[in-house]
C-alpha cells in the first residue's frame, strides 16, 4: 500500500507538483475538506460550514489577489484584504493577510480542477482539498485520503464542507433548488 503514497517517489514524500503558471489558479475554487493536527487550524475546521474563494491578477506575475467567502458559525463573510504570493521553484503558496503570513502550503497536488495543499510553516501536519466545484469526483476524493493516511490522518479527523450551508456568491444567483450536498465519503 506504500506505493499508493501521494502517487510519487517514496524517496521524496509529499513533492510538490509543478506549478507551470500562477494564471493555472485563477478564477473560482471552493474549499470540501480539510484535515489538521494544529489546534488553531482544527477549531476554525469545525467552526467552517461552506467556503468558497477566488483568486484573481495581483500587482504583480507572482502575486494572486484572493476572495474568500466563508459561513462561519453560520454567518457568511467576505474577505478580500489578503494576496497569495506563488513561489515557482518549491510550487509554494503563501498566504498574507493584512501584510503578515497567514499560512504557506505546498501544492502537492493540482490539475486544472483541484488543488491538494500541504500547510508547511507549521510543525503539525495539514491538508487541504478545494476543487473547481462544490463537488469531487470518487477519484479525486481517493486521492486526497491517500495523502491523509501518508500524513497519518483518519476518516474521522476529516471536516468536510456542505454546500447546504454555501453564501452567496458574487454575480451568482442561489436558490433553494440548486443546493447539492457533498456526499459523505465513509
Amino acid at each position: 500500500a506504500q506505493d499508493r503514497c501521494l502517487g510519487v517517489n517514496l524517496a521524496q514524500p509529499l513533492q510538490p507538483s509543478p506549478l507551470c503558471s500562477p494564471l493555472q489558479l485563477l478564477g473560482q475554487w471552493f474549499y470540501i475538506a480539510g484535515a489538521s493536527r494544529y489546534p488553531p487550524h482544527l477549531e476554525e475546521m469545525r467552526a467552517v460550514t461552506f467556503e468558497a474563494f477566488s483568486f484573481s491578477p495581483g500587482s504583480h506575475e507572482d502575486e494572486l489577489d484572493i476572495t474568500e467567502i466563508i459561513r462561519m458559525n453560520e454567518t457568511c463573510v467576505v474577505k478580500n484584504s489578503s494576496k497569495v504570493q506563488v513561489v515557482h521553484q518549491n510550487s509554494t503558496l503563501i498566504h498574507v493577510d493584512n501584510n503578515m503570513v497567514a499560512s504557506m502550503a505546498r501544492l502537492i497536488q493540482s490539475d486544472k480542477d483541484l488543488l491538494i495543499l500541504n500547510h508547511i510553516n507549521i510543525d503539525f501536519p495539514s491538508l487541504s482539498l478545494s476543487a473547481r466545484t462544490p463537488n469531487v469526483s470518487k477519484e479525486h476524493m481517493e486521492e486526497f485520503k491517500a495523502h491523509l493516511h501518508c500524513l497519518g490522518f483518519t476518516e474521522e479527523d476529516v471536516f468536510y464542507t456542505s454546500r447546504e450551508h454555501a453564501c452567496p456568491l458574487p454575480g451568482k444567483q442561489t436558490g433553494e433548488g440548486n443546493a447539492v450536498p457533498v456526499p459523505q465519503m465513509g
